[in-house]
């Protein structure tokens, strides 16, 4: 798993057909998608309930890009071990989810995955300042975690500029997690976000049978975000 800024689209499988998911897995990649988003939700942190480690397992064989986990669970670090060994490439934990961020990030790498943090909508940037140099993705929620389908929260975009600039040359991504679709991609582009999760906006119109649907939506997204940045 290389790093560089350019555009990555990453479809969350929350939007996708729950009867079909290896299916739908391979049909967004076939399509263009870069990474594939698993949104894990324990019904505590966040109200709702998802995937556990078992179902990334399943998943695994059908995402030959990354699988990018987001744990929306609290507490977080008894279950980084499950998940890394189901084969999750990326794990994200929240800064709300535990005391402790900087062992969680340390553990996420400890287990040979590549370390996400995430904010919710009223986490200051400033709250990550000291754990940057442990971090490979920063998730900027763009919604209140727990569900999809919401709309984008525009007020983040500014969040999005300050942790640019906290960034610096880091080989850290930003990634957006809410409300993305062709309209909202070109202004976190801009702001400097280069990872966008896009549920509803990708799985829109299409199925695993028919996914030409799936192409033309990520097409249409990547195309936004790279001309917001020309």
């Amino acid at each position: 798993m290389s790093f560089d800024r350019r555009i990555r689209i990453a479809p969350s499988i929350l939007a996708a057909d729950f009867a079909d998911f290896g299916a739908e897995c391979r049909a967004v990649e076939a399509e263009g998608a870069d990474w594939v988003h698993v949104d894990v939700m324990d019904g505590h942190f966040v109200p709702n309930i998802t995937f556990g480690p078992q179902m990334v397992k399943a998943l695994r064989p059908h995402v030959r890009t990354v699988m990018d986990v987001h744990l929306m669970i609290a507490p977080v670090d008894a279950y980084l071990a499950a998940f890394a060994e189901a084969g999750a490439d990326v794990i994200t934990a929240h800064v709300e989810a535990g005391p402790h961020l900087d062992r969680t990030l340390q553990a996420i790498r400890d287990l040979g995955a590549k370390a996400g943090v995430a904010l919710n909508p009223a986490t200051p940037p400033e709250a990550i300042a000291w754990v940057l140099d442990r971090v490979d993705l920063v998730c900027v929620m763009t919604v209140n975690p727990g569900f999809g389908g919401q709309g984008f929260i525009h007020p983040m975009v500014p969040k999005i500029r300050r942790l640019r600039e906290m960034i610096g040359d880091r080989p850290i991504h930003i990634e957006i997690d809410g409300g993305v679709t062709a309209e909202t991609a070109p202004v976190v582009a801009a702001a400097g976000a280069d990872v966008l999760v896009a549920g509803s906006a990708v799985f829109k119109g299409g199925s695993a049978a028919k996914p030409a649907a799936y192409g033309a939506n990520i097409r249409a997204i990547r195309e936004a975000a790279e001309a917001a940045r020309s």
